[in-house]
């Protein structure tokens, strides 16, 4: 996952370290990306060859990394972005930076990332319902039925979203690279 959020933020344009992993950090939602996680990725971009690295002064002397995105990695990128399938569909934060990529994907490659999330979420819904059913027989407590209640809302609710977005997916908004 932080390869594809590494490898989109370039598509906007080149990038220093620091500027790339505060971009990838906000984009991932968790504030910082580590120059641990940063740093060796893009050192594999670059050997891989779908990032090239230039050498810039920086303000205070320094000389800071430069990084941007070459067509080898802009295809990469697309690759790893359609390469979708049950596993990611089972992780929400997978599903959610790929919505967030919706624009760089065809109609087709969308709607069936939605449909994989939806079947999931549709079994997952079956469990919960499952669940609810034998609480009786459980002696549950009022506490787990909240949790099995909320659990069962939280998954309809974003089956509610999935339509919505695959409405949405087919409509011919976004516009696709040129590097495809």
């Amino acid at each position: 996952m932080h390869d594809l959020i590494l490898l989109a933020a370039l598509r906007e344009g080149p990038k220093h370290g620091w500027a790339l992993k505060k971009l990838a950090g906000f984009l991932s939602g968790s504030g910082e990306m580590h120059n641990n996680l940063v740093y060796p990725l893009m050192k594999k971009f670059v050997r891989e060859g779908w990032v090239r690295r230039r050498a810039e002064p920086g303000e205070r002397g320094q000389t800071r990394s430069v990084y941007s995105l070459t067509r080898r990695g802009n295809q990469q990128l697309m690759r790893r972005l359609d390469a979708f399938g049950e596993k990611e569909a089972s992780s929400a934060p997978e599903f959610r930076l790929r919505v967030g990529l919706f624009a760089l994907v065809d109609a087709n490659t969308r709607s069936r990332m939605l449909a994989l999330r939806d079947a999931w979420l549709a079994a997952r819904e079956n469990h919960f319902a499952a669940v609810r059913a034998g609480l009786g027989a459980m002696n549950a407590t009022e506490w787990g039925r909240q949790v099995v209640e909320f659990l069962l809302q939280e998954v309809r609710q974003e089956r509610r979203w999935i339509k919505s977005l695959d409405r949405r997916s087919v409509a011919p908004s976004s516009r696709r690279s040129s590097w495809r």
